[in-house]
């Protein structure tokens, strides 16, 4: 009930409604990787998934930030039932990697953020290897790109306090590894992915 309460009030605050150009809500093994502005970005994704597939799919966060604090540690545990890794000093013990596919299991789904942090410009930085490792280890899973506009505008980085501003969420079409794709081309082909979401009035920033 909590879930669904934040779910449509963040809804209501950011007037995010998802617009899915490549592919339909499905209960089915997925990791949604979008770019990354705003502290709010896993919040307006994960609300913006109807019910039924919100409840099987999990934000993937970096621990330093989301331990720190009571309020933090709270959200991110019993509300988003986030998978908090470690993103400074991975370990064998603590690899992110595995505690991923593990969280995915038959049904799971999980939000990533490929870039690593958050950055303000109008396009995705280049992405970590992260999603090349899990696209690798699992090439049965459908890799959706999704392109969150506008959203540094409602929580920029540095700034505490959110603005009611109009954001959208826009689902693309799936995306596999390809047999013997190289990591490099990969990656520049899942970020091209997000970029081409855009609409064309809001202009091109490729690179």
């Amino acid at each position: 009930m909590i879930q669904s309460a934040l779910a449509m009030i963040t809804r209501l605050f950011t007037g995010a409604t998802p617009l899915w150009k490549g592919c339909q809500p499905e209960i089915r093994p997925r990791i949604y990787f979008a770019n990354h502005t705003s502290h709010f970005d896993a919040l307006v994704l994960w609300a913006s998934l109807p019910g039924e597939v919100r409840s099987l799919t999990r934000p993937v966060a970096a621990r330093d930030y989301w331990e720190e604090g009571f309020f933090r540690n709270y959200i991110a545990s019993n509300i988003f039932n986030a998978i908090l890794i470690e993103r400074k000093r991975p370990t064998r013990s603590n690899n992110p990697i595995e505690t991923m596919l593990n969280a995915i299991g038959e049904q799971g789904s999980l939000i990533v953020f490929p870039e690593g942090g958050r950055f303000s410009g109008p396009d995705p930085v280049e992405f970590k290897s992260g999603l090349f490792h899990l696209a690798k280890k699992r090439p049965d899973i459908e890799l959706v790109p999704v392109l969150l506009d506008n959203l540094n505008r409602i929580l920029p980085k540095g700034e505490m306090l959110p603005l009611p501003l109009i954001c959208s969420v826009v689902y693309g079409a799936p995306m596999h590894l390809e047999p013997g794709e190289p990591k490099k081309v990969f990656l520049a082909r899942a970020r091209q992915a997000v970029m081409d979401l855009r609409e064309p009035s809001h202009g091109s920033h490729s690179s």
